[in-house]
């Protein structure tokens, strides 16, 4: 599978983890100690949608182009958080025509609009011209680290953080076989380093057993796992479902999330779900 960031910017995968990243972000920060933040497969930082990669594609337009101008009456807080987010880093690059918005932040962008005064993020990207545009992106911004390296390799490296606080985000990009192998030895790693931080994973469902071997590994640990499904376009071998599953989940962030998924899902035409595990007891919510 390959999930170049560029080619899939603002899509249906995309709003789930930046939605769930920027409510992650809100509640993590709401304390006053500073927070360190690490994200492990950056990406470029910005995406021009109406550049050559996204625009190949359009997935954007059936992702965030159908939340951007949805009327705001019934819009959970959380959604209409993330919207205001990526209509704000939108509006840096000019007015918009309406409906999709011309450029999308990556998970990096959004995570540093977040950051206060203290607070730390570390980006990693191997792809060398991606963190070449990561380099550019955050170009005297003494707040970020850009690292062209193996985010796998920072969990060991920069784990666990001076700061004691931490979200460790992990979004591969799936293009090697043993992907979810290599995930789940990382996140394991980082559990025994730092078991207080709070870890949120993406990963896309292709073939469901392995997103299950990668959950069911983390039997004993507070977790809340969403899902989220589109329909796939006719004769399409695109991406069409994926998920989430965020360890050591702050207070209430279930809450927000069970209010904004079914919301979001009946926006994309889509189905969810939502499980929330604890020494181990579940409570699945379509």
């Amino acid at each position: 599978m390959n999930y170049r960031h560029g080619f899939h910017a603002g899509n249906f995968a995309d709003v789930l983890k930046h939605l769930a990243l920027c409510e992650l972000l809100r509640r993590l920060t709401a304390k006053k100690k500073k927070l360190f933040v690490l994200d492990t497969h950056a990406g470029a930082g910005g995406y021009d949608l109406t550049g050559v990669d996204a625009s190949r594609t359009q997935e954007a337009r059936a992702g965030i182009g159908r939340l951007i101008g949805a009327p705001r009456a019934g819009m959970p807080d959380a959604v209409a958080r993330y919207v205001d987010s990526v209509a704000a880093y939108d509006r840096k690059f000019g007015a918009s025509t309406g409906g999709c918005p011309r450029h999308y932040p990556g998970s990096p962008r959004l995570i540093r609009a977040a950051l206060r005064a203290g607070d730390r993020l570390v980006a990693c990207e191997l792809n060398p011209q991606d963190a070449l545009a990561l380099k550019r992106e955050f170009a005297g911004d003494r707040a970020v680290q850009v690292r062209h390296d193996d985010g796998y390799q920072a969990i060991k490296a920069l784990l666990p953080p001076p700061e004691r606080r931490g979200l460790v985000l992990i979004d591969p990009p799936f293009e090697a076989s043993d992907e979810f192998a290599a995930l789940a030895r990382a996140l394991h790693q980082g559990l025994r380093r730092f078991a207080t931080g709070c870890y949120v994973v993406w990963y896309p469902i292709k073939e469901a057993a392995a997103a299950e071997g990668l959950v069911s590994g983390l039997a004993g640990q507070k977790t809340l796992q969403l899902e989220l499904g589109i329909a796939p376009p006719a004769a399409s071998d695109r991406l069409a479902a994926c998920g989430l599953v965020v360890v050591n989940p702050p207070w209430k962030f279930d809450e927000a999330m069970a209010a904004a998924l079914p919301w979001v899902a009946g926006r994309l035409g889509g189905t969810c779900s939502l499980t929330s595990r604890a020494d181990p007891i579940s409570s699945p919510t379509a």
